[in-house]
């Protein structure tokens, strides 16, 4: 395994460690916990040192930090108990606890205190032994304060991932109902076209478009609506939906491709072409006696993948013929690539010369290959 690798493998298993480490609650607990406290005996010494107290006094804080951090323990299950409960009856339970629990901590604290620093000094007042409990509740306080607001953080973080998951269930379930939206139209006309060449007696040709209306059908079915296909793969594909469709329109329906190689690799939806294919000889080709033609192309430029899909019909705006944005196949697609893309994408309907239209796809390149 090369220096490189692990290099790049060392940084993940950092984070794959930590993200297991903050998921489990109990053990960000304890670790915390232990830490926290560790650091108040790391701090209380480094005061004592400067004020040059006695070593029996170190023993003190000790004793007192073991101490604190075995209150807390109660504390935190004392807070689980009333977590569900009111704000106000939470911040009540907080205050009261703390004082309670920080009178008994400096109880302890001032008898050690008088015990092992003091040569067993019996104080003349009662009073005398909880002095300086506010000090306590207030470390108790903050002690509080730092559980409610972790817990608070992890309980945002979860509803935060379940809500990403909930938008990533609807986003891909919109994705694959775009994504099976195949216009009915199309599986009743070959039917009806394989229907008639059987009449007729054209069984080979017959036989042929069920061949390739089967192959076709089996490549929506198995590939993910949400994965990614070379764009050769995919115009594979389209072969054998456009010899179908040859079926059924014979010579009225040419088709011109004009594929750069670099383009063939590149990664694209699968079936993003299809709809605009159907959409185009529904609106260009079917409604014109003379048929016309389709030409399909795709480059490489500047790292944007482009692919343009031009037809000759009557194009936007001429009357019954025209394509129409709100239909399955135009609407089908700028949604999908809306929803995969966002703003790194760019959809655009142009006249085409001399007529007809042209619609141009701009997608970021990633390289199948690679």
């Amino acid at each position: 395994m090369s220096r490189v690798y692990l290099a790049h493998l060392i940084p993940i298993i950092s984070v794959l460690k930590l993200d297991s480490l903050v998921r489990n609650r109990s053990r960000l607990f304890w670790i915390l916990n232990i830490g926290g406290w560790s650091g108040y005996t790391l701090t209380a010494w480094l005061g004592a040192f400067a004020h040059e107290k006695p070593e029996s006094y170190f023993a003190v804080i000790a004793a007192t930090a073991v101490a604190g951090f075995l209150i807390t323990v109660p504390m935190r299950y004392l807070f689980r108990h009333f977590w569900t409960r009111s704000p106000v009856v939470l911040a009540s339970v907080m205050m009261f606890s703390c004082y309670v629990f920080g009178l008994g901590w400096r109880w302890l604290h001032n008898v050690l205190y008088y015990d092992w620093v003091k040569n067993d000094w019996q104080p003349e007042e009662l009073m005398d032994y909880v002095g300086g409990v506010m000090g306590s509740f207030y470390i108790l306080l903050c002690w509080s304060g730092l559980y409610f607001g972790i817990k608070y953080y992890q309980q945002l973080q979860e509803q935060t991932e379940q809500t990403l998951k909930a938008t990533a269930a609807a986003h891909q379930a919109q994705l694959k109902m775009l994504r099976y939206q195949l216009n009915p139209h199309f599986l009743f006309n070959t039917l009806n076209a394989i229907s008639t060449l059987i009449l007729d007696g054209s069984n080979d040709t017959a036989n042929k478009a069920v061949s390739r209306l089967s192959d076709f059908l089996r490549y929506t079915l198995d590939n993910d609506p949400l994965s990614q296909v070379t764009l050769g793969s995919e115009l594979a594909a389209l072969d054998l939906y456009l010899e179908i469709e040859k079926v059924r329109f014979g010579d009225r329906l040419i088709i011109e491709k004009i594929i750069e190689s670099p383009a063939e690799k590149a990664l694209v939806p699968s079936l993003i072409l299809q709809p605009l294919i159907e959409n185009a000889i529904k609106y260009a080709i079917s409604p014109s006696e003379a048929g016309g033609t389709l030409r399909i192309s795709a480059r490489v430029q500047l790292g944007v993948l482009v692919m343009q899909l031009a037809d000759t019909g009557p194009g936007l705006g001429n009357g019954k013929s025209e394509h129409k944005s709100s239909g399955v196949g135009l609407k089908n697609t700028r949604d999908r690539l809306l929803q995969l893309y966002g703003d790194g994408q760019a959809f655009t309907l142009a006249p085409n010369h001399p007529s007809g239209l042209t619609i141009t796809i701009n997608l970021p390149f990633e390289d199948g290959d690679a």
